[in-house]
């Protein structure tokens, strides 16, 4: 899939821009990814050899799927802020190019050190949820994180998600969180300032929050 093509998945909020990762976006989303503090609960840091890998593996299925990893831009500096995710979750441990259809939809997010604490896994989700319930038409929307990992549990309860308890995802015990399409319809109707999604050329180029591997 071209990046003109990638371009229909753009979103963006009153902050941010989010864009289907791209190789072009390398060397800022591997600077995430080698950060332990960001990496501490998400299987830990990855090379930039993992990092290309894991673009690969994204990009395969943007092209397949409709959906995938976004990475978080900050227009306001240019750079690159986090990444996040719509994807199925996966019941073995590891990382893996198959997608197990039959499971649920999942949200996750990671954002840069520096820009922890300032409302930015929780922009950046409100825009990813409202995309799987308008554009995906999914019916519920998990969350999971280690049991350890409170800063991104209260995104979840801020997004509005229930606690299911702690469930089995990714070869390990993960607490669970989802969110229902009818409850999802309220983040779509009362959105965050600006939140839309945009068509446009793609750009070039973290408490650590969520358990999703890639």
């Amino acid at each position: 899939m071209s990046l003109s093509e990638l371009s229909k998945y753009e979103l963006t909020t009153a902050r941010l821009r989010l864009l289907p990762c791209n190789h072009n976006h390398l060397d800022g989303l591997n600077a995430i990814n080698s950060d332990p503090e960001v990496m501490r609960y998400l299987h830990g840091v990855q090379t930039r050899a993992e990092t290309k890998a894991m673009i690969d593996r994204v990009q395969c299925r943007w092209a397949e799927l409709g959906y995938s990893w976004w990475t978080i831009f900050e227009p306001s500096s240019g750079q690159i802020v986090g990444a996040g995710c719509i994807q199925n979750l996966r019941r073995g441990g590891g990382t893996s190019s198959e997608v197990d259809l039959t499971c649920p939809l999942e949200i996750g997010w990671r954002v840069r050190r520096d820009r922890w604490r300032q409302g930015i896994a929780n922009e950046a989700a409100r825009a990813m949820a409202e995309f799987a319930f308008t554009r995906l038409r999914a019916e519920v929307l998990y969350a999971v994180c280690q049991p350890e990992n409170k800063a991104s549990m209260g995104v979840m309860v801020k997004l509005g998600m229930h606690y299911r308890g702690i469930e089995d995802w990714y070869g390990m015990k993960v607490t669970t969180y989802a969110l229902s399409a009818s409850n999802g319809e309220r983040l779509v109707r009362y959105p965050s300032p600006s939140l839309h999604r945009h068509r446009g050329t793609l750009g070039t180029g973290a408490a650590p929050i969520c358990a999703s591997a890639v």
